[in-house]
């Protein structure tokens, strides 16, 4: 097995296979902002298979994301409105919110990917690829130069990453997901005039 075959059975179980180092990872993780950039991917084999290229204009981000409060808040007292029902979340799932907060902090970057890297009772933590598309570098290499053309302009926010996609459904093709496609909402409409 190579390298990265290794690292990546490693972090099938990290609370078993990394031990105390875990959770010394999650302790100063904790005292760190919520969005910070880093230095190097902390899973190296996770970033390079979602396309991290250690080159400029690659760069990421750990963001931090706080778990539960994913229901609608409980009526306070007086009437039972007629339509409150407790069991609608939010319809996107952490990591795609992890891509949209670390999108806002670094507004002149474009997010590639994103992919776990920790979580506690209280946080999950995501690490975000962003990348610079206005840098020659990124122009130059043709396998990601794509990502500066006009149509994949704010791909985070209108659910063109990889989580976004999951989010929506369009994960699945053929037969069970025949109204996901082009979108639930326009499938709707055209059943609905």
């Amino acid at each position: 097995m190579g390298l990265y075959k290794y690292v990546n059975a490693a972090w099938r179980k990290p609370k078993e296979n990394l031990g105390s180092l875990w959770k010394e990872r999650l302790i100063v993780w904790r005292g760190e902002p919520v969005t910070l950039r880093i230095d190097r991917p902390t899973r190296i084999d996770a970033a390079h298979s979602l396309g991290y290229k250690a080159k400029p204009g690659f760069i990421i981000v750990r963001q931090r994301v706080l778990r539960g409060g994913r229901q609608k808040p409980k009526f306070k007292g007086g009437r039972r409105p007629k339509r409150m029902g407790r069991k609608k979340i939010v319809g996107m799932t952490y990591q795609e919110i992890a891509e949209r907060r670390a999108a806002k902090k670094y507004v002149n970057l474009e997010v590639l990917n994103s992919y776990w890297v920790g979580e506690d009772g209280i946080y999950k933590w995501y690490e975000v690829i962003l990348i610079d598309k206005s840098h020659p570098v990124v122009l130059s290499d043709h396998n990601i130069n794509w990502i500066a053309n006009k149509q994949h302009t704010k791909r985070v926010f209108r659910g063109l990453t990889s989580s976004g996609r999951k989010a929506r459904g369009l994960r699945h093709k053929g037969k069970g997901s025949e109204k996901t496609r082009p979108s639930k909402t326009a499938n709707w409409k055209r059943r609905n005039k």
